[in-house]
Formats: structure tokens, sequence, C-alpha cells
């Protein structure tokens, strides 16, 4: 009988849960107009990567510069009423200590009988006046005062508002497309200039059932577990878990997890779904051969042995499977195996296995390697 056949071979076979992911950004950033007004440049282009405060729009200041001019005036103009007060305030203090200081004399001469009691009553009198006057002075500057803070915060929040007009990338990432071109109008804090997404590092977010919680619980405590990502090149890259999440799926029965990949080639991208793999622990020197060389029969599962060209059924106990992943993105199914009568390097039939029957003579017309 024709057959092909492969060796049995020890090899360090990692415990990995496979699972489909999903790849998210880890940052994502709707830029929206912090003011109102007209696009008047688009500094960017579409698709571009962009950096942290990077000049994406600038937004028409005209109606700004107008604005801090006329605040400027009252400002000047309200420092100049404010430096009045304080003048006639300085004024009046005077008068009221003069005031004060012939009331004082009058008291005392009207003690000693040379002035009448009008005569002190009217000096007391013009002393209160005087100071309910000054009183009212300090009032006035301080209204005044109060009207300078006020202009001064009102023109720092137009020079704040002239600097919102240039729209700069709050991180750095891709760029998409920009929703608004120059001439367009528009209102400040409502229509999304453009999304910013951040491709490196990148996540995938991914389930795996909940049984498996408390292993991966327990081994990431020793160190940060290793995932793989199957992109569309057919190339695995390489990231680590860094998020359990902190409830189970009560309907599917699966939790969520999120890896960290460096992406510094853009392999991974944003909304994309890819094939995950989250690495346990590697078991070493296990015995495996392709899962096409183990057959299921009455009495369970077996695999075909050669020796001297003749077929011998073997009964296997297969563990798990293993997809083993080559240099050149070409994937193998491989049957893990646990004790049995297969040894490391027994040649095992891989195809041809229908037309076999125990003590059947075989040529080998191909080994697999």
């Amino acid at each position: 009988m024709p057959i092909r056949t492969t060796r049995a071979v020890l090899e360090d076979v990692p415990l990995e849960i496979a699972a489909v992911g999903n790849v998210e950004a880890i940052e994502s950033v709707e830029v929206k107009p912090r003011i109102g007004g007209q696009i008047k440049t688009v500094a960017f282009t579409e698709g571009q990567q962009v950096t942290k405060g990077q000049l994406l729009f600038t937004v028409d200041r005209d109606t700004l510069y107008r604005q801090q001019a006329q605040q400027q005036a009252e400002l000047d103009r309200d420092s100049a009423m404010e430096q009045q007060a304080e003048a006639v305030a300085a004024r009046d203090a005077a008068s009221e200590k003069q005031r004060r200081s012939e009331a004082e004399t009058a008291k005392k001469l009207g003690e000693l009988g040379v002035l009448s009691g009008q005569s002190v009553s009217e000096a007391v009198s013009t002393s209160d006046s005087a100071s309910a006057g000054l009183h009212a002075d300090k009032a006035a500057v301080a209204a005044e005062a109060g009207a300078v803070n006020a202009d001064r915060a009102r023109l720092a929040q137009t020079q704040l508002q002239m600097n919102f007009a240039n729209v700069v990338a709050p991180i750095s990432g891709r760029a998409g497309a920009a929703m608004v071109k120059a001439g367009n109008v528009i209102r400040e804090n409502d229509t999304t200039l453009v999304t910013l997404l951040q491709l490196a590092p990148i996540h995938v977010t991914f389930g795996i059932p909940e049984q498996a919680l408390v292993d991966i619980q327990r081994l990431s405590a020793q160190g940060p577990l290793e995932v793989e990502a199957g992109t569309g090149t057919g190339t695995m890259a390489k990231g680590h878990l860094d998020f359990i999440d902190n409830t189970v799926d009560g309907a599917t029965g699966t939790i969520r997890l999120k890896a960290s990949f460096a992406n510094a080639d853009g392999e991974l991208w944003p909304g994309e779904f890819v094939n995950v793999r989250l690495r346990l622990r590697v078991e070493n020197g296990k015995l495996v051969v392709p899962e096409s060389a183990v057959q299921q029969g009455v009495d369970g599962r077996y695999a075909w042995r050669v020796e001297a060209n003749v077929a011998t059924m073997v009964p296997v106990t297969v563990e798990r499977s293993y997809k083993q992943q080559a240099a050149n993105g070409s994937v193998t199914s491989l049957a893990v195996l646990g004790r049995g009568s297969l040894r490391p390097d027994d040649a095992v039939v891989t195809e041809g296995q229908l037309r076999l029957t125990p003590g059947a003579r075989v040529t080998t017309i191909g080994d697999r390697q």
C-alpha cells in the first residue's frame, strides 16, 4: 500500500487559549472646536500621522481681534476712572484728617469754655461729614477696581479664545478624514473636525472562557503573559496581557481581556478582527504528531506505526491539539499525545490510512518532515 509518513517528535509545546479578538486604539479623540467661527485653513493631510501639539485647523480671528480691541479700550477707561477715584479719595482723606483735628481742638476749647457748645457741635458735624465722604470715596475706588478686574478677566478670556483658534492635536496618532474644509462655519464644541487614533502601541480585546480565569490570574501574577495576534499578512504580532475585566459576562460565560502590542510596523489596525493566542505556559518534552496521523476507531483513537514496511495499529491518547506556525506563515495542526505505545522518532502514517489493515505491507512514497 502506498502511504505517506512523518516522525513522532518530542517538542516544547506551549499551552495556549485561542480566541477571536478585536483591535482597539488605546487612545481615540474626536477633535472638536472650542470656539465658533469660519475655518480658515486645514493644516494636515487626511490619513497623516500627526504628533501631539501639531496644528490641525485654524479658525478666523477677525471677530476676536475686534472684541479684544473693544475690551482693551474698556480696560483703559476703567483704569483711568480707578486712578481718578483714588485721587479723590486721597484728597478727601487729607481733608477728613484736617476736620478731625479741628473737631478734637474744638472739644478741648469747649471744655475750657473758650468755644460755645454750638461751635463745638458744628466742628464735630463737619468732621463726621468728611469721614462719611471718605468712606464713599473708598467704596468708589473699590467699585472701579472691580470693574477693572472684570475688564481684565474678559480680555484674558478673549485672548484664550484666540489661542483656541489654533486647533492642535491633543494626542499623537493617525488622522482620519477631515470632516470640515476651509470656509466651513463651525460652532463651539459642536462639530467633530477630525478623529485621531493612536496606532502604536495598540490594544487587542478578546474573551476567554471563565473556567480559565483562575489559571490566568495565578500565572499573570507571576509576570506578563504572552499574547499573539494573527494579522492579515499571516504573521503573528507579539504582545502581552495587561488587563483582566472585573466581571464575567453572564450571557456568554466569558471574561474580557486586553493585550498591548507595540505595533511599530502598523500591522494591527483599529476595528479589525484577529486570531488571538494567549500563552499560559510551555510544556517541555511532549510527544507530537500531525493531527492527520490520529484516527478515531470504535475503541478510541489510534495511529498507524510503520516498522520495516509493515503497518501496525497503535492506540494513542490525545491530550490536546496545537497549531504550529512556520517561519513562512504556514500553520500545521499537531496532536499532543499522552502516554501510549508511540515513541519518539516512530514513523506514523499521515496519508493512506483508509486502505490499511493490521500487518499490511506498505510502500512509503514520501516522508513529511
